[in-house]
């Protein structure tokens, strides 16, 4: 019964004029969008059947190993360790404000009770719905939970992986069926939406399957994805619920934040970057190693100091940090990340007001560090502070200069068309970023 309401629901959503091509958010989406662009930190999770390889989740296309081969991992994944309430538990230690939980990766494999496919996590011996602990867990604890959904699959054969540039070793040779396909996600997400509470996002992923190449910002998917429809679906079933895609480009009508891959907003190390930066809330989400997926060889570990560096500029970009967690196959969580996570929870119990609710700084980023804002408040992160004289052009009047730590008077001298100079000579040095309060008339 439940699944015939759930189908008839999202056709009879699809079929209704509630377009997104000319989306007005919703007051309740307002609201949303007013308070993830105030939460400035996350957590990301990405885990699945495929953390049994150890490998990644990219292992499935990277091995090119074929469906029938690596469907026998539903027999072996086996979380019996895994505890909803320690991982959100270690989040909110963290100082992390919401979780973006990997429900279904492009392996296919659906970590809840979905009656749209068996595979899933119902089928392997553990056979318990996971959203479902993470989704209550998180109600419990006070976190938001955001769902990330892929788009493209190397399971599935009605997935048109004809065209794609991923999943092309994994066997499938029957023809696809894109209808079915889209009917298929939109019934998932029915889903997702209808049967865990609130949701605060769904946060989507493989656009980039269907492109070309993902460096070209004017590159046209060789598929139509439906997002009107898609996006459609979920504004009505949960107006309050924002919407990301990670396809590398500007935002589209519906989106509601605009989320950033390994790169600061603006930047392109990857070189699928460089999209231009929207006026909507902005996120950017990094590994702690160089893996999102358990990957048991990976041990190049970011710092803690390099980790609350990435923290700080994001906030000086005026974005999130959406930080990844790759649980191992049991359901623990490897010590190399919650030990740095709970450094960065310290770190944030005396700095989160620089932090938390602020904005970007009216000064960009610099080599010195970064600059955050509250009211008349402005945050210098002083991330490799200079010995004797910090130079720079300030675009307030300013009234007064402290250590944010020991509140201790600094001193500064302020030049001709707005220049100032700073004395911090004297201050003593934090070990990862010495923070100056500044408060300024506008």
């Amino acid at each position: 019964m439940i699944r015939l309401t759930i189908a008839f629901l999202f056709v009879f959503l699809s079929l209704t004029g509630f377009s997104q091509s000319t989306y007005t958010p919703s007051p309740q989406n307002m609201d949303s969008r007013k308070w993830f662009d105030s939460a400035r930190f996350g957590m990301f999770i990405h885990w699945g059947a495929s953390s049994v390889l150890g490998h990644g989740e990219w292992v499935m296309n990277q091995r090119n190993i074929q469906v029938p081969e690596y469907r026998r991992l539903i027999n072996i994944f086996n979380p019996i360790s895994f505890d909803a309430k320690t991982w959100v538990s270690t989040a909110k230690a963290a100082g992390m404000q919401y979780i973006t939980l990997i429900t279904r990766h492009h392996d296919g494999f659906s970590l809840w009770d979905t009656k749209q496919s068996d595979w899933s996590i119902m089928g392997t011996p553990y056979g318990k719905d996971v959203v479902k602990q993470m989704a209550d867990e998180c109600h419990r604890q006070g976190i938001k939970l955001f769902f990330y959904y892929s788009l493209l699959d190397w399971y599935r054969t009605d997935y048109q992986y004809e065209t794609g540039r991923t999943g092309k070793g994994t066997g499938r040779t029957e023809k696809s069926n894109w209808p079915s396909y889209i009917n298929f996600m939109k019934a998932q997400l029915t889903e997702l939406l209808t049967n865990y509470g609130e949701v605060a996002g769904i946060w989507f992923d493989g656009h980039w399957d269907q492109l070309e190449n993902d460096h070209n910002k004017t590159a046209v998917s060789k598929v139509d994805w439906k997002y009107d429809e898609i996006y459609s679906l979920i504004h009505r079933l949960q107006p309050q619920c924002l919407i990301s895609n990670n396809h590398h480009l500007a935002p589209i009508p519906g989106e509601d934040f605009q989320a950033f891959e390994k790169d600061l907003p603006g930047g392109n190390t990857t070189g699928f970057g460089g999209a231009s930066v929207s006026k909507l809330p902005l996120e950017t989400c990094e590994t702690i190693n160089d893996s999102w997926g358990f990957n048991i060889t990976d041990r190049n570990y970011k710092s803690n100091k390099a980790l609350i560096h990435y923290l700080v500029k994001a906030a000086g970009h005026n974005a999130n940090f959406l930080l990844n967690i790759g649980p191992m196959p049991n359901g623990v969580i490897q010590p190399e990340f919650t030990e740095r996570l709970n450094a960065m929870g310290q770190w944030l119990k005396q700095y989160g007001e620089t932090i938390y609710g602020t904005k970007g700084g009216a000064i960009a980023p610099q080599d010195w560090g970064a600059v955050t804002e509250k009211g008349n408040t402005v945050y210098l992160h002083l991330l490799k502070a200079p010995e004797e004289k910090l130079f720079l052009k300030f675009p307030y009047k300013i009234k007064s200069i402290k250590s944010f730590a020991g509140k201790s008077p600094v001193k500064y001298q302020v030049l001709a068309d707005s220049y100032v100079v700073i004395d911090v000579k004297a201050i003593p040095k934090e070990e990862y970023d010495t923070v100056l309060e500044v408060e300024v008339t506008r």
